[in-house]
């Protein structure tokens, strides 16, 4: 399919005056080519460039953009893009988004070079002496990023430090986020198949970051993007819903936007109203939810005005002289959320039951709002009377906003690599978020189900491994007790400087600064045993069939200690032909372990010795795998066939509920064969839905 035909910018009918509330990337696709220009002036073709980034900073030097085109012009010229156009107009498309949403100059300069580095003869040193050391340093990182693998196998030691690099200055990734957007307009050029994986890493990664950095601008496009390709049949019936609602004579939202707007200029209240659309998957979503669709479900109203006060004035009025729906009403102003979004949300009633949603905010805030860390600006500039409003609550450092400040804590934090991986994807996969309140007036901001483990933890960080329990509005609670949006907490805190955290509060830990700080406690303070077992699982007990033990019988090891009992470890899970190595435990036992599992360097530190052990004859094996996959209808069938086709023999399973339309699974296998295991997997990850699979990890409490 065409770029055109999967963008939803272009949906026909449905472009209109009314529907253009948002800042418009619609006309961003294709630049033009260098046209002729002298040297003192700026080449034709960044003039798009130059008017969007004049309308958002109408003093900036425009000698960096002209000086950077040209050098990125004649780098890549004669180089081609699939599309067979000049490669020069990819740059160019990149800049003219990122100059759309505000991008001060450094960025859209920074912007242009982005891709000399990588793929033409021009270095690093080049671009620093003749732009300067920011310039340098943002091209640096947008190169870096090039080469990191997004997907489930990505390498998760150089996924951190390439995040770390970038996560120091928010503007790296904003290009790369620009980048990859020009890129998903113009993937039609591409076989099908690889349209999918690149959608898919946008849907898994791309798209949670733009989210998590306020770049909603940005987010909505590529969703709707991913969701044309991925889901190309839900993608044309959402499409013709859109264009039918356009073509109706009576439109609901326009009636209801002319009532406020004489609501608001009898109340004497400067405010502009727009009609605000819904995105192609929002309406999807919509249309999920409720089933058939009415005209007020298609889009939003907007009300923009000066200054904060105005908001709640609007609010107020809008209260008092239609029918508000209270449950829908959000103060996201008074309690920013953590991508630094403000606005009020609130509701109002027709009188034929159709329900308006209307979003109240200022300019300055709708301008955060739709940009996010790019209408932060130069963060290395004094910042602005704008900025510094915008930036109030979580904004500490100008270059580390909200969650990407927590997020570089994170990985200083995490014992290991795997932990910080798993944990900023299990981060990405949250995409609701709720707001506590403490005794004091102060707020969390919170995943939805996040417990009150979770709620120590941020608001303590590691002290609270000395918390005793909580009070949830009132009324004392466990600390697995799951908290609810609005909720009061106050966490009891014990007096004892020995306090530890219970390995039992991971099961209840969601956010990633709880499990982070719980398993940095549990690596750092080992059990005598080392962490694989506890006295009272040296002798196994009868276990129900769906559950699996800690530590589990090796009928295939041999071991050289004569008479020892075997017991292959349940933190590392070694299977042949695993290159293993043994420790006794109490009770006179062996257990056998990974070579590179973390416990054998804790025990080898502490002075433990290692016991010669090798794989027997047989060659079966017992493994438990995690797999991870979106929901879809006959999803278990075909994993289950799958499996059963590669000789697996499925001893135990369990499917969690799904959660954000993903769901995990865990499965214990015996194979003739452990040599079949790569093969297993392999065949696992192929069946449609499934992104993930892997030797399930101690920290999910399986083998």
């Amino acid at each position: 399919m065409s770029a055109e035909a999967t963008n939803p910018a272009t949906p026909g009918p449905v472009a209109g005056a009314r529907w253009r509330a948002r800042i418009d990337l619609r006309r961003l696709g294709r630049a033009a080519l260098l046209g002729p220009a002298a040297r003192d002036r700026l080449p034709d073709a960044i003039g798009h460039v130059v008017e969007a980034h004049r309308a958002h900073h109408p003093d900036a030097d425009l000698d960096p953009l002209r000086r950077a085109y040209v050098l990125a012009e004649s780098s890549h010229r004669g180089q081609m893009r699939k599309s067979g156009e000049p490669y020069i107009t990819h740059p160019l498309a990149v800049t003219l988004i990122l100059a759309e949403l505000g991008a001060e100059t450094t960025t859209l300069t920074a912007s242009l070079l982005h891709d000399t580095v990588e793929d033409t003869d021009v270095t690093l040193d080049q671009v620093g002496e003749q732009f300067g050391e920011e310039v340098r340093f943002l091209v640096d990182g947008v190169t870096k990023l090039e080469k990191v693998d997004y997907g489930a196998a990505a390498e998760p030691e150089t996924f951190r430090k390439m995040l770390v690099a970038t996560g120091n200055d928010v503007r790296v990734m904003s290009i790369k986020l620009a980048d990859r957007l020009h890129n998903m307009r113009t993937l039609g050029v591409m076989r099908p198949e690889k349209q999918a994986r690149i959608a898919k890493v946008t849907r898994d990664v791309l798209i949670p970051l733009a989210e998590r950095l306020g770049v909603q601008a940005l987010k909505t496009e590529l969703e709707d993007l991913v969701f044309a390709i991925l889901h190309p049949e839900e993608y044309e019936h959402t499409r013709e819903l859109i264009v039918d609602n356009a073509s109706r004579t009576d439109d609901p939202l326009a009636e209801v936007a002319d009532e406020m707007r004489t609501v608001l200029r009898d109340a004497d209240i400067q405010a502009e109203v727009l009609i605000r659309p819904r995105h192609f998957v929002s309406v999807h979503r919509v249309a999920r939810k409720r089933g058939r669709l009415r005209g007020a479900d298609f889009g939003r109203l907007l009300v923009l005005v000066a200054e904060d006060a105005d908001c709640y004035g609007v609010l107020g009025e809008l209260h008092t002289c239609m029918t508000p729906v209270v449950a829908e009403f959000k103060d996201f102003i008074a309690v920013p959320k953590f991508n630094l979004y403000q606005s009020l949300h609130t509701a109002v009633a027709r009188e034929d039951g159709q329900v308006v949603e209307v979003l109240i905010r200022t300019h300055q805030m709708h301008k955060v709002a739709e940009a996010g860390v790019v209408a932060l600006g130069n963060p290395y500039a004094p910042p602005s009377e704008e900025q510094s409003a915008a930036g109030e609550g979580e904004r500490i450092d100008p270059t580390r906003p909200g969650w990407l400040s927590r997020l570089l804590d994170w990985q200083e934090a995490a014992p290991d690599p795997d932990t910080f991986w798993s944990t900023l994807r299990e981060d990405l996969a949250q995409d609701r978020e709720i707001t506590v309140f403490r005794p004091d007036g102060g707020t969390l901001g919170l995943p939805e189900g996040a417990t009150c483990v979770d709620a120590a933890y941020a608001q303590y960080g590691e002290d609270a491994h000395a918390c005793i329990g909580a009070r949830v509005n009132g009324r004392l609670a466990t600390l697995s007790t799951v908290l609810k949006d609005g909720d009061t907490v106050q966490l009891l805190m014990g007096q004892d400087p020995a306090s530890e955290p219970s390995r039992e509060w991971l099961e209840h830990a969601h956010t990633p600064a709880a499990r982070i700080a719980i398993q940095r406690w549990l690596a750092s303070h080992p059990s005598p045993e080392g962490g694989e077992q506890r006295p009272e699982e040296t002798a196994p007990s009868p276990r129900p069939a769906a559950e699996v033990p800690a530590v589990r019988p090796a009928a295939n090891v041999v071991v050289d200690q004569p008479g020892a009992t075997v017991r292959l470890a349940g933190c590392c899970t070694p299977v042949p032909p695993d290159e293993v190595t043994g420790f006794s435990v109490r009770g006179g036992a062996v257990t056998v372990h990974r070579v590179e599992c973390a416990a054998v360097a804790r025990m080898k530190s502490a002075g433990r010795a290692e016991i010669g052990v090798r794989w027997g004859d047989t060659t079966e094996c017992r493994v438990t795998l995690l797999a991870e996959s979106f929901v879809r209808p006959h999803l278990l069938a075909d994993l289950t066939e799958a499996m059963a086709l590669e000789g697996a023999e499925i001893v135990s399973a369990t499917v969690e509920p799904p959660t954000q339309q993903q769901v995990r699974h865990t499965y214990t296998v015996e194979l003739p064969d452990a040599a079949r295991l790569p093969d297993l997997m392999r065949a696992m990850r192929n069946v449609a839905g499934v992104y993930d699979v892997s030797r399930a990890q101690p920290q999910t409490g399986q083998l």
